[in-house]
């Protein structure tokens, strides 16, 4: 009932039910009306109708005080424009695509970060007829040349591997299984079982969690040969394109990323997951007893060890 409920809930309950546990901002636009000659059927061209225009925006906190100043903020005029813009560019046949269009304006501000956009048909019956999709500025794949000179979008796979999966005597066979699914395969571990040092010192301390999860991946590295260590994301997509299994090294990635994972370091799970997001991955493999964060933006499945 819960499902059903929030699939016709307002987007701002959407993505609430979706934030992780660290959510961002939202800003949104509520019942929105506009007029527009849309649709795919021949009875509808030529009509003007009604649209409705319900939308919540995630944004990226700010870095500095607001000083209540307009221009530190994303504007609302931003979503109301981005509607406008669309709906005069060209006569669209689908919704979808005119959602999509939105979306993909509101995502060109710099603030903006994920999107739900709900669009609804107020005059095709005697109900509301629409679609709503959500789209994220992370969730923009990387794309490689194929075989016939067109370009495919990439959809790695993102394996966690706890400490009792690294250490299996059946490592091999999953990596084997993995490798013959035919999709770039990116390895993530956690810290080893030994407490790392503690400095006392958040900053420090984030560089010492991040070393030890390093560690590991040295170690996984260290059991199969097809477990090659890299740390940067120009290093990741290039195995990706070249369909190669990699483990991430995350420290440079992390403290180098503008809106990067708010998750403490140590929750490797968490990082992974984040990672997962960031290359619109098709799944977050979870290989062994450990917790995954709620509000999961990529599709999770677990192994048990």
């Amino acid at each position: 009932m819960t499902d059903i409920r929030l699939a016709f809930a307002h987007p701002e309950e959407r993505a609430e039910a979706s934030a992780g546990a660290d959510p961002r901002d939202r800003i949104s636009l509520r019942d929105h009306i506009a007029l527009a000659d849309i649709g795919a059927f021949q009875q509808e061209r030529g009509q003007t109708q009604r649209l409705r225009f319900n939308i919540v925006v995630e944004v990226r906190p700010p870095q500095a005080p607001l000083a209540d100043d307009v221009d530190r903020i994303l504007s609302y005029d931003h979503l109301t424009e981005s509607i406008q813009a669309e709906l005069a560019a060209e006569r669209l046949n689908l919704l979808e695509t005119l959602a999509e269009r939105v979306a993909d304006r509101i995502l060109t501000a710099r603030q903006a970060m994920r999107v739900f956009v709900r669009i609804e048909k107020l005059d095709r019956g005697p109900g509301a007829l629409g679609v709503e999709i959500v789209r994220s500025r992370a969730a923009v794949p990387l794309r490689a040349a194929q075989a016939d000179g067109t370009e495919a979008a990439l959809h790695p796979r993102v394996v966690f591997l706890s400490n009792a999966a690294i250490a299996a005597a059946d490592l091999t066979a999953r990596l084997d299984a993995l490798e013959a699914g035919g999709q770039p395969v990116i390895l993530a571990v956690g810290p080893a079982d030994v407490p790392p040092p503690q400095s006392g010192h958040g900053p420090t301390q984030r560089r010492i969690d991040l070393l030890a999860i390093e560690q590991n991946a040295w170690v996984l590295a260290a059991r199969d040969r097809r477990c090659v260590v890299v740390a940067t994301r120009t290093e990741i997509d290039w195995a990706m394109k070249h369909r190669q299994m990699i483990v991430w090294a995350p420290s440079k990635i992390v403290l180098d990323a503008v809106d990067g994972p708010k998750a403490a370091a140590r929750d490797a799970v968490a990082l992974a997951l984040w990672l997962a997001e960031m290359l619109a991955a098709e799944a977050l493999d979870v290989h062994g007893d450990v917790s995954v964060p709620a509000g999961s933006r990529v599709p999770v499945t677990r192994h048990p060890v």
